[in-house]
């Protein structure tokens, strides 16, 4: 369930960032600043909306969304996104769709913290966070 997933997570390590943003098309200065920043995610839930933000010295965004119902989303690098968020198994899946083009975020629990694994094209990141 997506409870499992309502809590602060820190960023404590990543993988592979810099390939996956060089895959998005974010530029050099961008992808700098996107390599250091450390980013705070809240996961929460009021009713039936669940809200992602995503905190950082660099940019804060949020989401807000039913699961199954594609919503539109900016990314904090500026992309105009149709998306969804959906529940697979244990697992919580956001795709992002974009100029035909296409990106997805799976995040999951595993020994209590949440990792996330990116993939757009052939280039996957994987983020390791912790409860705060």
């Amino acid at each position: 369930m997506v409870d499992a997933f309502c809590a602060t997570w820190k960023l404590i390590d990543s993988q592979n960032f810099d390939e996956y943003m060089k895959a998005l098309g974010v530029g050099f200065a961008t992808r700098q600043v996107g390599n250091v920043t450390k980013p705070t995610v809240i996961i929460s839930q009021e009713g039936e909306i669940y809200v992602i933000r995503t905190q950082s010295t660099f940019k804060n965004t949020e989401i807000k969304f039913k699961l199954g119902e594609e919503f539109d989303e900016t990314t904090a690098d500026d992309r105009n996104c149709r998306s969804v968020v959906t529940m697979d198994g244990d697992k919580l899946v956001h795709v992002q769709k974009w100029d035909g083009k296409e990106t997805s975020f799976v995040r999951e629990i595993k020994d209590g913290k949440m990792v996330m694994d990116f993939q757009v094209a052939d280039r996957r990141v994987k983020h390791y966070q912790e409860e705060s």
